[in-house]
């Protein structure tokens, strides 16, 4: 495991093929089409070609900087990120690569007073930001936010907080063709919470993966194998195997926490570990559950647990056929409850809930709730990507739900909130 830099770098060659409306549908039944449609074949070679030096080029084009929600908890946050190598596997999209490489970043209750002179790190690495903004990603206009610039409230590299012992570690995981950080003011929100979390690029999936050496490595291999999938008829395997890949990267995490960069292996409590996802994340996190029991408690963020299929609710993945037995929080969209999630719920022995955000679309869980209103687009644009819940309301929804969930079952502090609808958040509806 190596420390990871904030330079830019070369970038990776742009994805050379475009996804057909059929296979992005397939894609979407396990919650993973969504986020990769806005980058296309044209915007990945736009990203490719207008990398290097973008990120100025966004701040002299009047690109605005944004701010993200301020964290609520008490601790102030600090983090580090990180490269780790499983040397136990090959690559599974770029099979001559004799190992699988993940960045991670660690968010953790910094020591009081131990980020003076630190600087707020960034919300992504340059060489990163450049192809994210180049896709214009989830209605955000290209060059309309300098995601490069972006602040987080974490200060780089501050010491962490060692009163009060160990601390439950949680591993968030951001949906299909998103990046590490676009769950970073729900990330930040757990961090000043008390908790560690690890928040974990799945390479060749995301978008962009900026590495230390400052190479960006995209998503093309993925890219190309949905093009296949598609004309041989295979994309449900192909589903599978992308989530199985995402439970090997997870499972290997978990084996890291004895490792982590900045002396953070012994700040965390590795017998208290919950996980929690956006869409392709939340998935991962319930699947991750099933099959590493290392995970206590999961979230997922509006993910359906089924392979592509039709008819609807005949391949279920193998943790809505058969349940958990520890607890698990759903929380959805504003739609009906998906087959999917009633089978889940159906065959779960474990405490479990089934929350709706009203009036809520599938990124209202992301920080484009937090990113969207500040890039200047109309209220039709916010409405078909977050919907029609305010998007301050959403954050904080979110977070008291997540945090509550987590509190109860890791920390043994139940605040009630869980219990029953309340009025505090009337925009969330308890569906099961």
């Amino acid at each position: 495991m190596t420390s990871s830099s904030d330079s830019s770098g070369s970038t990776a060659s742009s994805a050379s093929t475009a996804l057909t409306r059929r296979t992005l549908m397939g894609l979407a039944s396990a919650g993973l089409a969504a986020a990769l449609l806005p980058m296309s074949a044209s915007a990945s070679a736009s990203a490719s070609t207008s990398a290097p030096g973008s990120a100025r080029a966004a701040r002299e084009a009047g690109a605005v900087t944004a701010r993200l929600p301020a964290p609520t908890g008490p601790y102030d946050i600090g983090t580090v990120s990180a490269r780790l190598v499983d040397r136990s596997r090959h690559d599974p999209w770029v099979p001559a690569q004799p190992y699988r490489e993940l960045m991670v970043s660690v968010w953790y209750p910094a020591a009081p007073g131990a980020g003076q002179g630190r600087p707020r790190a960034r919300y992504m690495a340059p060489g990163a930001a450049a192809r994210w903004d180049a896709a214009a990603p989830h209605g955000i206009p290209k060059g309309t936010l300098d995601f490069a610039a972006t602040r987080t409230h974490a200060r780089e590299g501050a010491p962490a907080d060692t009163r009060g012992g160990r601390r439950p570690v949680l591993v968030y995981a951001a949906g299909a063709g998103d990046p590490r950080t676009w769950g970073t003011s729900l990330v930040e929100e757990m961090a000043s919470r008390g908790y560690v979390v690890v928040t974990v690029d799945h390479t060749y999936e995301s978008p962009a993966v900026q590495f230390p050496d400052g190479s960006v490595k995209d998503f093309a291999p993925l890219m190309k194998a949905f093009e296949e999938a598609e004309k041989d008829g295979t994309v449900p395997e192909l589903l599978k195997k992308t989530t199985d890949v995402r439970v090997a990267d997870s499972t290997f995490l978990l084996d890291s926490l004895g490792s982590l960069p900045h002396g953070l292996s012994e700040v965390v409590d590795r017998r208290r570990v919950g996980m929690f996802g956006q869409s392709a994340g939340g998935i991962a996190a319930a699947q991750t559950m099933y099959e590493d029991r290392r995970v206590r408690a999961g979230v997922d963020l509006d993910g359906t647990l089924e392979f592509n299929s039709d008819p609807v609710g005949t391949n279920l993945m193998p943790v809505a056929r058969h349940g958990l037995d520890r607890p698990f929080l759903l929380m959805g969209s504003d739609r009906p409850t998906e087959p999917s999630w009633r089978a889940f719920l159906s065959h779960s022995t474990g405490w479990k809930r089934n929350l709706t955000l009203r009036g809520a679309q599938h990124q209202a869980y992301t920080d484009l709730s937090a990113l969207l209103p500040q890039a200047g687009v109309d209220r039709k644009t916010v409405e078909k990507n977050i919907g029609t819940v305010d998007p301050r309301r959403a954050v904080a929804a979110q977070r008291a739900y997540v945090a509550s969930f987590f509190d109860r079952w890791l920390k043994g502090k139940d605040d009630g909130l869980l219990a029953a609808p309340s009025k505090r958040y009337p925009e969330v509806g308890f569906t099961g």
